[in-house]
C-alpha cells in the first residue's frame, strides 16, 4: 500500500514539466527512475540511497537513480497535502547539484 502518492506538478499552462523529461529518456532509463519513485511511494518515508533531503531548500528532497552508461538522474519533489510533487528532473552531470536545478524546482514549489 502507497503511504504517499507521486503527483507531477503542472504549470498554469497544463504542462507536466517531468512527465515530459521522463517520456524524451530511453525506456530502460524511464522504467529504473519510475521504480525508484515507486519505492518512495511505497517507503515514504525513505533514506538513502533511494531519497535525500536538500539540506539547503526547506522541504525538498530527491529521488536518486542510477541510469544506464554511468549516468544518473535526480527527481526533485516537495511533499504537500498528503502527496509527492514531482517539481523537476535532471541528469546530474557534477558531484554538486547546481543551484540552477534547486532554484528552478523552489520556483515551482512556490507556485503550488
Amino acid at each position: 500500500m502507497k503511504r504517499i502518492t507521486a503527483v507531477f506538478y503542472r504549470t498554469s499552462a497544463g504542462g507536466e514539466p517531468v512527465r515530459q523529461w521522463l517520456k524524451k529518456m530511453a525506456k530502460q532509463d524511464r522504467r529504473i527512475v519510475g521504480e525508484d519513485i515507486a519505492t518512495a511511494e511505497y517507503g515514504w518515508p525513505i533514506g538513502m540511497p533511494i531519497c535525500r533531503k536538500i539540506a539547503s531548500r526547506k522541504d525538498l528532497w530527491e529521488i536518486r537513480s542510477d541510469l544506464s552508461d554511468n549516468r544518473i538522474s535526480r527527481v526533485l519533489f516537495t511533499v504537500t497535502k498528503g502527496q509527492m510533487v514531482l517539481l523537476h528532473g535532471f541528469i546530474k552531470k557534477t558531484e554538486k547539484t547546481e543551484d540552477r536545478e534547486l532554484d528552478l524546482a523552489m520556483k515551482r514549489k512556490k507556485e503550488l
